[in-house]
């Protein structure tokens, strides 16, 4: 293991992208083609791995090097892999949560929103989206539950952030995603559309007609505000999920989990 540095001071320069660059600086600062995220935990790191991301160094303790990351670290092969003591990582914020590693990789780079919507039949349309743990938190709903594409409004938060990569235990990789800026396009690709609102005016989300649509697109928006009153008017459905008296709605990621189960094609 010829990669292994030691780091004994977290001021060490080549620790920047894991404990000083802001997640916008690590978008922004080296874009288009070098822009950094970071991933959290042997688990997402794997998922990260799995989906063909590129690692460019690794952050981990000193005493798993030869323990429980020695399998992780082989299959990131030369990549340089600074280890430190846990005296020294008690000073980054939250490291003990990652449950052993943070891995700076590069990000991959944008994709089309109409090439992942070509052979797909479920996708999720996310309209201002802008806390990192809903974000997080629908990806893993959209990789359990048969959503092939996830596409975000221009609002939306960084899916790469590192909250939502943590969150989403690696899943954010897994699930193709894209920016989209038009809506109505989607009608184009065959898609019929559901937006998930607080309305009277709704189809029951169990209705057969949206289940057996060859192909469909689900649309959730902002935590505060739910979808535009435009987006709302733009779509083919309205669906409410039935709550018990006293309660209006449902947590974002909730309500995600619950329309990609029920309208799974």
């Amino acid at each position: 293991m010829s990669n292994i540095i030691e780091i004994t001071d977290l001021n060490d320069p080549r620790l920047d992208a894991f404990v000083r660059l802001t997640g916008h600086q690590l978008r922004n600062k080296l874009e288009p083609e070098a822009g950094v995220f970071i991933v959290e935990s042997p688990i997402a790191i794997d998922a990260a791995l799995n989906a063909g991301c590129a690692p460019l160094a690794l952050l981990t303790e000193w005493k798993y090097v030869h323990g429980r990351m020695a399998e992780l670290i082989d299959r990131l092969g030369e990549v340089p892999v600074y280890a430190a003591p846990q005296e020294v990582l008690t000073g980054l914020t939250g490291f003990e949560l990652t449950r052993g590693a943070l891995c700076a990789m590069k990000r991959p780079g944008a994709r089309d929103w109409r090439e992942l919507c070509r052979n797909a039949r479920r996708v999720a349309i996310l309209e201002n989206i802008v806390d990192t743990t809903n974000l997080g938190a629908i990806f893993r709903c959209a990789a359990g539950l048969g959503i092939d594409a996830v596409l975000l409004t221009p609002e939306c938060c960084d899916p790469l952030c590192r909250r939502a990569v943590r969150v989403s235990m690696g899943t954010v990789l897994m699930v193709p995603f894209a920016r989209i800026d038009s809506l109505s396009a989607l009608r184009d690709e065959g898609f019929k559309t559901v937006a998930m609102a607080l309305r009277n005016d709704t189809v029951d989300i169990d209705d057969p007609v949206l289940k057996q649509a060859d192909k469909l697109a689900i649309l959730l928006g902002n935590e505060g505000s739910g979808l535009s009153d435009a987006t709302i008017r733009s779509c083919d459905y309205t669906v409410r999920i039935p709550m018990a008296a006293g309660v209006d709605s449902l947590n974002v990621a909730a309500a995600a989990a619950i329309a990609f189960f029920a309208l799974r094609a």
